[in-house]
């Protein structure tokens, strides 16, 4: 695996590298260098050559800097001057940046190759609001449409009825539980994991508000579109032929809405259970799931139809066991 170093004048590269497991997971291989104001570009380059050493290949290292030219920058020039074959460095240290170099590396295995594929996700993680003011360069780099149906098709119009795409049946590449529905762990972790066209957020009640409907359509990674429809909505995409390219990642605030989706006919094998909110009436069963009678009872459902389960927070962490945790809830709720 490549190593990673993220390197930065006083603590940033400590709190990105923070922020990175946060969202993506702890990382094996990478290493925080930072430069403080009582240290001088000595300390980074031993800081560095220490990194190095920790790595299983320091032939494969990418280092992440914050400003080019500045003390960590030339320091990792100077060790990059022996490996300039197989290293890499890269100026402008972002969260996207990071986070995509994390994700690439379950696919990568070169430095220069992952250096050069993070670099669009960098600037294209750079956007602004109100999105008027952008460049339209910028803009238009930033809402690019994904391949499949176009944004505004997924509330209907435009292609034609009865029009087949693909094999006529939209693809869950992931169908998910979040009380906190299109968020950064999902934007970034899961969306590099399982590579969808399209985020649809499915709910009734989000669907109707257009403050939270607009702030989850700005928040979609870039090059994923996401959009937010009504339950009754979805399941009518499901039997639309037109959606037949579209491989969907669908959030749902809760296991109700999934269990309707299901019976309206959607095929879900498995859903990804992430977090559910506390809330009165509600046992605590793990550090991010709360549940109510009415969620075990909607869970049970959805077991007996064969629907399986997937509890972890990002794709890094190991899955819980669902059956422990329903049991777990089950007794909870027998208490009160």
């Amino acid at each position: 695996m490549v190593g990673i170093i993220l390197a930065s004048h006083g603590e940033f590269a400590e709190g990105i590298k923070q922020s990175g497991a946060m969202i993506f997971g702890e990382q094996e291989h990478v290493a925080a260098v930072t430069l403080m104001p009582n240290q001088g570009p000595d300390d980074v380059k031993v800081a560095m050559e220490k990194a190095v050493a920790s790595f299983p290949d320091p032939n494969e290292v990418l280092i992440l800097v914050d400003l080019w030219g500045g003390t960590p920058f030339n320091q990792a020039s100077g060790l990059f001057d022996a490996h300039k074959e197989t290293w890499a460095i890269v100026a402008g240290m972002n969260l996207p940046m990071v986070i995509e170099a994390y994700g690439s590396r379950l696919s990568m295995d070169k430095a220069q190759d992952i250096a050069a594929h993070i670099l669009q996700t960098a600037k294209d993680g750079v956007r602004v609001l109100p999105e008027e003011i952008a460049p339209k360069a910028v803009e238009a780099a930033g809402t690019a449409e994904s391949a499949d149906v176009p944004s505004e098709k997924i509330v209907g119009g435009g292609i034609p009825k009865g029009t087949v795409l693909g094999d006529g049946k939209i693809k869950v590449v992931l169908a998910r539980v979040d009380s906190r529905l299109l968020h950064g762990q999902v934007a970034t972790a899961w969306t590099k994991s399982v590579s969808p066209s399209r985020i649809i957020v499915v709910s009734d009640a989000v669907a109707k508000d257009e403050l939270r409907k607009n702030l989850i359509e700005q928040a979609s990674p870039p090059g994923v579109k996401a959009n937010v429809v009504p339950v009754d909505k979805m399941i009518e995409v499901a039997k639309d032929p037109r959606f037949g390219n579209t491989k969907a990642l669908l959030l749902f605030e809760n296991p109700q809405d999934v269990l309707r989706v299901v019976d309206g006919g959607l095929d879900i094998a498995e859903i990804n259970v992430g977090s559910m909110a506390h809330s009165v009436g509600k046992v605590v069963v793990s550090k991010v799931l709360s549940m109510g009678q009415d969620d075990l009872d909607t869970f049970e459902k959805l077991k007996a139809k064969g629907i399986k389960f997937d509890v972890r927070k990002v794709p890094s962490d190991s899955k819980a066991n669902m059956d422990e945790i329903l049991k777990k809830a089950k007794n909870e709720l027998a208490k009160n």
